[in-house]
């Protein structure tokens, strides 16, 4: 697995062998012990539904800190749409786990699975988990771009064409694996202090077959509309484009793609506005 060695603790999950020993010093011997665990920091949001929890860990041996997901006793509904999409049964941890490690494989940085466990009953999955660990010295785009997008002058301005290029390509590169996003926004996008892309929040990735290009525009909207009118201007999202498809001119069929995506844009403002509206009548 990647290079991985993972260790059986019980029947229902496995872990990496390098954190074993921090896991029974925490307590983790059993999913039953998974399920109940609450020393770690709560992560959970408003909006986020009601069989998905979210704890922060901090482990000394080896001193790193880990983002434990639980799903317990998620919808019926939920479930056959990840088989449909995954093209087998899997759990909700188990499709973070194996996206995960297909993205390493496929060289696509995205943080590091730790654990993954699961209990099933006669068909459906009653919970399951993945542990990643923290991306060092990496945050969202969301909340922090580069400092030269904050600055002026010529050279922060080389900076800012640099930033989107390379995003362009990390972009693409990932597209190019037939993979998609389904949640691609600047807050599922690490940068680290070295200038490095991660990818996170997996539990939605797939190999669509027959709706590749919608899928494409779908994610390439998100991007655009999570991209910050006060740093993109309508240059940068065109140089963005040119870099991600490789084009140095828009052909009709690249005309064609950008309105389907400023047309799912709309289509995303306009849902998030209703959502805002609603949460606060």
């Amino acid at each position: 697995m990647n290079g991985q060695n993972f260790i059986k603790i019980d029947d229902f999950f496995i872990v990496d062998a390098d954190f074993a020993d921090a896991f029974k010093k925490l307590g983790l011997n059993s999913i039953d012990d998974v399920f109940s665990f609450i020393k770690g920091e709560d992560l959970s949001k408003k909006n986020l539904a009601s069989f998905r929890s979210r704890i922060k860990i901090e482990t000394d041996t080896p001193q790193s800190v880990l983002f434990l997901k639980r799903y317990n006793k998620p919808p019926v509904r939920l479930q056959l749409k990840n088989w449909l999409a995954q093209k087998k049964r899997l759990s909700f941890g188990r499709i973070d786990f194996e996206a995960s490690l297909m993205l390493q494989k496929l060289e696509i940085n995205n943080p590091k699975v730790i654990a993954c466990g699961e209990e099933k009953g006669f068909v459906f999955e009653k919970r399951s988990f993945c542990i990643t660990e923290q991306i060092p010295n990496a945050e969202s785009i969301e909340r922090k771009l580069p400092d030269c997008f904050s600055r002026r002058g010529s050279e922060n301005q080389t900076l800012r064409k640099k930033f989107i290029k390379e995003l362009a390509e990390f972009i693409k590169k990932f597209h190019d694996t037939g993979c998609r996003h389904r949640d691609l926004y600047f807050s599922h996008i690490f940068y680290n202090d070295k200038g490095v892309f991660y990818l996170i929040d997996l539990s939605r990735v797939f190999k669509p077959l027959l709706t590749v290009e919608y899928f494409r525009v779908k994610d390439i909207a998100e991007l655009n509309y999570s991209a910050p009118k006060k740093y993109f201007s309508n240059t940068d999202r065109i140089r963005f484009y040119f870099e991600y498809s490789g084009c140095s001119s828009l052909s009709d069929k690249d005309k064609s793609f950008i309105k389907m995506v400023l047309r799912k844009t709309g289509r995303i403002k306009r849902h998030d506005e209703k959502k805002i509206k609603a949460a606060n009548q």
